[in-house]
């Protein structure tokens, strides 16, 4: 299992949350997601080699990673 912990601009509410967190889950290889727009980041543990699948699932859905 490996974690990756994104800094994500652009989540503004938990309906921002929540679009990336069904997003992610749906990708296979994701076991958890969690994202925060207070904190401004995602957190993925999965057990793949998926991350940049993970990055550019979050960038098209329209929002920033730093």
């Amino acid at each position: 299992m490996q974690e990756l912990v994104l800094k994500v601009d652009g989540m503004v509410c938990s309906g921002c949350e929540n679009r990336i967190q069904n997003a992610l889950k749906n990708i296979d290889g994701v076991k958890k997601v969690q994202a925060s727009h207070q904190k401004k980041e995602v957190k993925v543990v999965f057990d793949k080699d998926i991350e940049e699948k993970i990055k550019s699932t979050i960038i098209n859905l329209g929002f920033d990673l730093r």
